[in-house]
């Protein structure tokens, strides 16, 4: 555990598993999200799920669970299958010698997944290619925590955002209201699709009856995007990264995948087979967790390790270093997706993994996206041989998600299909 003091605020990031149990499984009302983090977020996202508390968060999510029960994966299924198809499709027009960034075409990737999943439009939709574009210059514009929060100043206190960040989030949030309307419409009529947004937008709270009013899908839709979208993008950006610097996984995991595969349709089966492909994607989100800390704020009187927490203390849970540390991970530093299958890995895995968060405010899409993220690889390393270009390893860098600052650039080249020697070797 790390204690920080400034002159405004006091601050613990906690590493040790058992506090990290009590804050995020044994006691989530008495850590609410944190007030610094809310204010950064709240032009685009409002009050949605992800910076809401109390009484406000247990309402959206009774609504919103249902839309991700077990069940439902199989119905999105086909959709991930087509937003992946699509991107093979943008990805083989660039494979060549030239060096891609491939942030860009994983971030082009997940959008698409969130348009087709939510509202049944790929992102070639009008509606959908303007809220993609203006969402990358808000994202530029917006620090995940607002100057004016750091300030001892009242909740009550307006906080100041940019020009720009205000421009953006209004013009995204207009846009979704587009998409929300003409889905009202269309519930109305007995025409809607049975998507997540048709499921969340009638799907009415279990005890107070009520659904969701306008503004509410708006802020939902709005965390969709920017944590659905982020996070995914971000996630599969690393992995490809990391099967390009370990190229005898990645020939595993195309081998796998090419056998997994039928050509001719489409198996929900198929996600069962992707066993590497998943050990792939969860050690990438160890070593590269898409979000890198959770903020969260003291709202009673603590002790942590013999030393007194105030109220209004922030605590902070980084999954960066709780994924690296060295008393809890064999090789913690090390890309080894084999891991999960020891004993060490199999502990860790339940007391020090937490890249979805953990407890009553775990990610209620985690399900949904591990399944994209194994999915997706699969089908693009299927599809083409991701290479290390010398000299041009990524930097990690913090926003709200772990991103590389200059872009992730690889070699890619279509990748031939498997021999039948080489398929029952």
């Amino acid at each position: 555990m790390a204690e920080m003091r400034t002159p405004f605020f006091h601050s613990y990031l906690c590493n040790d598993p058992k506090l990290v149990d009590l804050v995020l499984k044994q006691r989530p009302m008495d850590f609410p999200k944190s007030e610094r983090l809310r204010a950064g977020l709240k032009p685009l996202l409002g009050e949605s799920i992800f910076i809401s508390n109390g009484e406000t968060w247990a309402h959206q999510r009774r609504i919103i669970d249902p839309a991700f029960e077990g069940g439902r994966l199989r119905v999105i299924f086909p959709v991930m299958w087509d937003s992946g198809m699509a991107a093979v499709k943008r990805l083989g027009k660039l494979a060549g010698d030239e060096p891609i960034e491939v942030e860009a075409q994983t971030s082009h990737l997940a959008m698409d997944v969130i348009f087709r999943t939510l509202f049944s439009v790929p992102i070639e939709n009008e509606i959908a290619a303007a809220a993609f574009a203006t969402f990358r210059d808000h994202q530029n514009a917006q620090p995940v925590a607002n100057i004016t929060s750091v300030l001892p100043l009242p909740k009550w206190f307006p906080r100041f955002h940019s020009r720009k960040t205000r421009e953006t989030a209004t013009i995204i949030r207009d846009l979704i209201g587009q998409l929300c309307d003409q889905r009202i419409k269309e519930i109305a009529a007995g025409t809607a699709p049975d998507d997540l947004a048709t499921k969340i937008m009638t799907t009415p709270d279990p005890e107070t009856g009520t659904v969701f009013e306008r503004e509410e899908m708006i802020d939902q839709v709005a965390i969709f995007f920017l944590a659905g979208h982020e996070t995914s993008a971000a996630a599969l950006a690393w992995a490809l990264y990391l099967l390009a610097r370990y190229p005898e996984w990645q020939d595993k995991l195309a081998k796998e995948a090419q056998i997994a595969f039928d050509p001719d349709k489409i198996y929900f089966s198929t996600l069962s087979k992707l066993r590497t492909s998943r050990a792939v994607f969860r050690e990438a989100m160890r070593l590269y967790p898409p979000v890198p800390m959770f903020v969260r704020e003291a709202a009673c009187p603590e002790t942590f390790r013999e030393r007194r927490v105030k109220p209004g203390s922030q605590v902070i849970i980084s999954p960066w270093h709780l994924h690296r540390h060295e008393r809890l991970w064999e090789r913690p530093d090390e890309f080894d997706p084999g891991r999960f299958e020891t004993k060490n890995g199999k502990e860790c895995l339940r007391n020090a993994y937490i890249p979805f968060s953990a407890g009553a405010r775990v990610c209620p899409g985690s399900a949904f996206a591990m399944a994209e993220g194994t999915l997706l690889l699969s089908m693009l390393v299927r599809a083409f041989r991701f290479e290390r270009i010398e000299g041009c390893d990524p930097m990690p860098v913090a926003h709200l998600t772990v991103r590389a600052a200059d872009g992730i650039y690889l070699r890619v080249t279509a990748r031939a299909p498997l021999s039948e020697k080489e398929i029952c070797s």
